[in-house]
């Protein structure tokens, strides 16, 4: 393994204001999404157009038409092939995306062609692997794909509970793709995955709860999800992404 690895973090943000805290406490690059609640879908134009304008740090754009599985009707994987189009032109560094067959195996014909149709851009897998049936095959056949990074919690509700496969993937890598450690990272989880796995690129939200400026609630009506308040956003905390960003650049 090499323990000489660039270190990074990435921090994912589902809106300008998020974005610009990243940056500025210290994001290597931005995965840039809507709907991080339900764990992220496709962003707005608009949205993106004004990230770019902004920030000046790489942009990774998760491409997810929809929460859920990741077995994509013919329309959906046609929605997919033209976002990713479509953000390339608006300068879109990279592309964040997966798709699985029914087995749970990795579909390669589909990822083959995402691959192609992202040429010149850097392509994660997403946490599709995380649900994929064999996550040790599906890192040979990303390799084989040309993928550069695996975005993994090791197969399991966070990456302190999935160490043991986060260790298993990054000694299988070996330095031919990258593998990026997501899903409930913060300054504490780094270090101690540092030390004990040797990883050295991390993703993370580091969100925060921020009281909407209505003064005028009706609290009796509900627009989505049971049980969030319709006057909590949720906003990157730039003094979390600033303790991760330290205690990773430690030697």
């Amino acid at each position: 393994m090499d323990m000489n690895r660039k270190s990074k973090l990435e921090v994912c943000v589902d809106s300008v204001e998020s974005a610009i805290i990243a940056q500025k406490a210290g994001a290597d690059c931005l995965e840039v999404c809507s709907n991080l609640l339900i764990g992220g879908t496709t962003p707005g134009v608009s949205q993106f157009k004004q990230i770019r304008e902004v920030c000046d740090i790489k942009l990774n754009v998760l491409i997810r038409p929809r929460a859920g599985d990741f077995l994509y009707s013919d329309a959906e994987f046609r929605m997919i092939r033209e976002d990713i189009q479509m953000f390339q032109k608006l300068g879109a560094d990279g592309i964040v995306v997966g798709c699985l067959r029914s087995d749970g195996n990795l579909d390669c014909v589909q990822m083959k062609e995402l691959r192609k149709c992202a040429e010149g851009l850097i392509f994660t897998l997403h946490r599709a692997f995380d649900v994929c049936l064999d996550p040790y095959q599906a890192l040979e056949e990303s390799v084989s794909l040309g993928v550069n990074t695996i975005l993994t919690s090791g197969q399991a509700s966070d990456c302190m509970a999935g160490k043991e496969v986060l260790k298993k993937l990054l000694a299988l890598a070996d330095g031919r793709i990258e593998i990026l450690v997501g899903s409930g990272v913060n300054a504490d989880v780094i270090r101690q995955m540092k030390e004990e796995i040797h990883a050295s690129s991390f993703h993370m939200s580091g969100k925060r709860i921020v009281d909407s400026g209505m003064v005028y609630r009706n609290e009796r009506v509900n627009m989505g999800l049971l049980g969030l308040s319709e006057f909590e956003i949720f906003r990157t905390d730039g003094d979390e992404i600033r303790r991760a960003r330290m205690v990773l650049s430690s030697q």
